[in-house]
C-alpha cells in the first residue's frame, strides 16, 4: 500500500555515511566506539547507577566488545552510539535508540561514568546530538524518557530545555519491575536556546 507522506528522513540516510564525530566548543567529543574501550564499559556498568537503570549487566570485556561490535552495525538503522569524551578519556555514552525514520523521530539514552559526574557530561552531549539530529539528519522529534525515579535525568531534560510532556506508565521495565516513565521531547520547530 502506498505511503501518503514521503518519509521525513531518507531509508538510506545512515547506510550513505560513516558514523560522524562530533566535537564541542567546550572539549566534548563524541566519537564511535571501537573494541579498545571496552574496558571502560565494563568498568561503567559495575556502577549501581548505571546498573539500577539498565536490564542487562556486564559479565566480562569479551562480552562487552560484542555489545560494541552491535553497536557499529545498528548505525545504519539510525540507532547510532557515541563514546562520550574528554581528553581522550572515556566519559559517558549517548546514543539514538527507538529511531523511526519515516517518522522522523528517535529517542536519547545516556549515562556518565562515576568519575566524571558533576560535570554536565550528559547535558553537552544531549546538546551536541540533539543540534546534529536536527540539523544534519532533519529528524522532526527527538525525545528523552526515564524512570520516574531517576531525578538525575529529569534535571538533564529540564537543562537541554526538553519539556516534560507525561507520564507514560508502566513503560520502562527495571530489575525491580516496571517503572512509569517521564516523557520529555524537544520538536525542530523549537528555538534553540542554547544557540551561539
Amino acid at each position: 500500500m502506498p505511503e501518503l507522506m514521503p518519509a521525513v528522513v531518507a531509508a538510506g540516510k545512515f547506510a550513505e555515511v560513516p558514523q560522524p564525530t562530533l566535537v564541542t566548543l567546550d572539549g566534548l567529543v563524541l566519537r564511535p566506539w571501537t573494541s579498545q574501550d571496552a574496558p571502560a564499559v565494563f568498568e561503567a556498568f559495575q556502577d549501581p547507577a548505571i546498573r539500577r537503570w539498565h536490564v542487562r549487566t556486564a559479565e566480562s570485556v569479551a562480552q562487552v566488545r560484542d555489545w560494541i561490535e552491535r553497536w557499529q552495525t545498528v548505525w545504519t538503522t539510525g540507532n547510532g552510539q557515541w563514546a562520550v569524551t574528554v581528553a581522550g578519556e572515556v566519559a559517558g555514552r549517548i546514543g539514538l535508540r527507538h529511531t523511526d525514520l519515516a517518522d522522523g523521530t528517535t529517542e536519547l539514552a545516556y549515562w556518565t561514568m562515576p568519575a566524571w559526574r558533576g560535570r554536565a557530561i550528559a547535558p553537552r552531549a544531549v546538546i551536541a546530538l540533539t543540534r546534529w539530529g536536527f540539523d544534519e539528519i532533519g529528524f522532526d522529534r527527538i525525545e528523552l524518557t526515564h524512570s520516574v525515579q531517576n531525578p538525575q535525568s529529569c534535571r538533564v531534560a529540564a537543562k537541554c530545555d526538553f519539556p516534560f510532556e507525561g507520564t507514560l506508565r508502566g513503560a520502562g521495565r527495571h530489575s525491580d519491575g516496571r517503572h512509569d516513565m517521564h516523557l520529555h521531547a524537544r520538536i525542530r520547530r523549537d528555538a534553540d536556546p542554547f544557540e551561539q
